[in-house]
């Protein structure tokens, strides 16, 4: 049973990277698929500069503060959390990796020093809290939710959360997973934009 259940976690944390990794997917409204994809005139350009990966860094900071999550650091790229969906050995290691590097500008990484993957006793549901009183503060900020947020069961003992929320051309993705010795959370934004222009054999990099 506890195999299964750890399967299960695994499982679902795959597919949630392959989300965060893209920035996009059925949280994107029609609309917001033909604005991103349509092309840039000035005024765009000029709104994507003031709004740039490093105000998506400092409110993102900002919001991490004030809820109290400690550890880790807001940074630029995939971050040190980067799994092995977007550098899985398939002999285009090399290629994924170079990809990776590339869309460094396009993305932003929070992640908690401290994932709990033990037996030690974490407290699952104020981590909740503590992310929940985060979103609040990047809504006060202007960030718009994406999709209501969702929460399911995993395993039959672990519990899935998600959320989405957008600003200016940014797509954030939370996720907070759960399980008797797990306690993971990430937070990953990226832009829509810049993810919109790879080609299907650089999406195929990230997705496989």
């Amino acid at each position: 049973m506890r195999t299964t259940m750890i399967n299960t976690v695994r499982a679902v944390a795959v597919a949630v990277g392959t989300i965060l990794a893209t920035g996009c997917g059925t949280d994107l409204a029609p609309a917001d698929h033909a604005a991103a994809t349509a092309p840039t005139h000035a005024s765009s350009s000029s709104a994507s500069v003031s709004f740039g990966q490093t105000a998506v860094r400092r409110e993102l900071q900002a919001a991490v503060t004030a809820a109290g999550l400690t550890g880790g650091k807001v940074e630029a790229g995939f971050g040190s959390h980067q799994e092995s969906h977007s550098l899985v050995d398939t002999g285009k290691k090399g290629e994924a990796a170079a990809l990776g590097t590339r869309l460094t500008p396009c993305v932003v990484t929070w992640v908690p020093t401290e994932q709990y993957r033990s037996l030690r006793a974490a407290d699952s549901a104020d981590t909740q809290r503590r992310l929940e009183a985060m979103l609040s503060s990047l809504t006060a900020r202007g960030w718009k939710e994406g999709t209501p947020q969702q929460k399911a069961p995993v395993g039959g003992s672990g519990t899935y959360f998600m959320a989405s929320y957008k600003k200016k051309g940014w797509f954030l993705h939370a996720r907070h997973l759960t399980a008797p010795s797990l306690d993971q959370v990430t937070v990953m934004v990226t832009e829509t934009a810049c993810f919109n222009r790879l080609t299907d054999e650089e999406r195929a990099l990230i997705e496989n």
